[in-house]
């Protein structure tokens, strides 16, 4: 198994979907798992994987507000002195065609997706310079390389989310920390599962492998990447889509 015993891990947007499959399987790793998310269901996911024996604590942050980060991350410190991996895990979708997405649905989706991002990771980065050691990994997506149709706003982020990375990873790697990002294809969640049944079977039509992916698959690329095996990779993204889409 990939070196993560021991240390402490923030997952953002932790309580279900991806992030709750990151939480599950870096707990069996021998993570210590900070779980943050808006939703108060992130406990209920804590406290099942608790039950199965993972080291996971639910902590309700709202990663658009610096001082909720800020008090996230104190008290993360104080009681573990340290923060060796940043899964920048949270995203949010507001789907509408361009003409007529509202200037509030392109704002909300920014604001989580990207500024979010910048504002935790921000709070990590001087902790991990200081420790000289890091891995910090944030969701991108296929459609921030391919695009989608009514997704202006997500692809935008999505694309800024790689261009942020590369800069990073410029900046972090001579203080042992790597900046990575993994862009998902079609991937089977609560989420994707609402879609129109005819969207789901197009879009699984495009994978070579002829099916979605799992939560669990991706969290295992996170693993990786967040793993001291990973020492020297540093600043890409990598696809994990099926196939779907080859970079």
């Amino acid at each position: 198994m990939f070196g993560v015993k021991g240390q402490v891990c923030i997952v953002t947007g932790g309580a279900k979907g991806i992030g709750k499959a990151i939480c599950e399987i870096f707990c069996k790793s021998g993570a210590t798992v900070a779980l943050w998310d808006i939703l108060e269901s992130g406990q209920q996911t804590c406290n099942k994987i608790i039950e199965e024996g993972g080291d996971i604590f639910f902590q309700k942050i709202n990663i658009t507000d610096p001082k909720s980060v800020d008090q996230g991350v104190a008290e993360i410190i104080d009681k573990y002195g340290k923060i060796d991996i940043l899964i920048n895990n949270a995203g949010v979708i507001k789907d509408r065609s361009f003409t007529k997405m509202s200037k509030e649905e392109w704002d909300t989706v920014i604001d989580i997706n990207l500024n979010g991002i910048f504002l935790v990771t921000k709070a990590v980065f001087p902790i991990m310079k200081k420790a000289r050691y890091g891995r910090i990994i944030s969701a991108s997506s296929i459609n921030g390389f391919a695009g989608a149709f009514g997704q202006a706003n997500y692809a935008a982020t999505k694309a800024g989310i790689v261009g942020f990375t590369k800069a990073l990873s410029k900046e972090g790697g001579k203080y042992g920390i790597t900046v990575n990002s993994i862009a998902p294809g079609h991937i089977e969640t609560d989420m994707t599962n609402k879609m129109p049944p005819e969207m789901i079977k197009s879009a699984v039509k495009m994978i070579p492998l002829e099916r979605a992916g799992t939560p669990e698959e991706i969290a295992y690329a996170y693993l990786f990447l967040a793993s001291k095996e990973a020492s020297f990779i540093n600043g890409i993204t990598l696809h994990a889509n099926g196939g779907a889409l080859t970079i």
